[in-house]
């Protein structure tokens, strides 16, 4: 019964992971900057543009999918013909581009560098990882697994006992 609820479906264990993400990381807050930063250097890009004869971005449509070829390094963005459009859009180039790889370093690197910034829930997981593995423990890896957490469980509640003496304190 507890393995079944650790381990879950594979769509479960999906949505833990990317709740955890989103919990932990600043996925959101960098995803929504780099959208907003997008609408405004794409507007900007179009406003430059619609008064440029000849320019291949003459819709917002066309500023929209500009902006996005444009920081994604795709290589398939449209040159603006007005100087304007290009300092607008080398500008957006070089900042979407930092906002977009760097919110994926930043995600990635905060994502897994968490369990050593909190080392309970290294605690947490190894105890979930081996209750997971019982069936391949041996009898002697159970012992020892069983005296961990028994040492684990005197501790927290010497830390309870300790924490509740400080508030009766008080």
């Amino acid at each position: 019964m507890v393995r079944g609820r650790l381990r879950g479906s594979p769509t479960s264990r999906l949505r833990r992971f990317l709740t955890d993400v989103v919990e932990h990381t600043p996925v959101l807050r960098v995803t929504a900057l780099l959208i907003g930063l997008w609408l405004v250097f794409s507007i900007a890009l179009y406003f430059a543009e619609s008064r440029a004869g000849g320019s291949p971005i003459a819709s917002i449509g066309a500023a929209l999918y500009w902006g996005v070829a444009a920081f994604s390094t795709a290589g398939i963005a449209d040159t603006p013909a007005s100087g304007l459009g290009r300092l607008i859009g080398g500008t957006w180039i070089v900042v979407g581009s930092v906002i977009f790889f760097g919110a994926i370093v930043a995600t990635i690197t905060m994502y897994f560098m968490r369990p050593f910034q909190r080392p309970h829930r290294r605690i947490i997981d190894a105890v979930e990882y081996n209750l997971e593995q019982l069936d391949d423990l041996s009898g002697e890896e159970i012992d020892l697994l069983r005296h961990t957490i028994d040492a684990l469980i005197d501790h927290v509640e010497r830390l309870r006992d300790r924490d509740a003496g400080r508030t009766t304190k008080r």
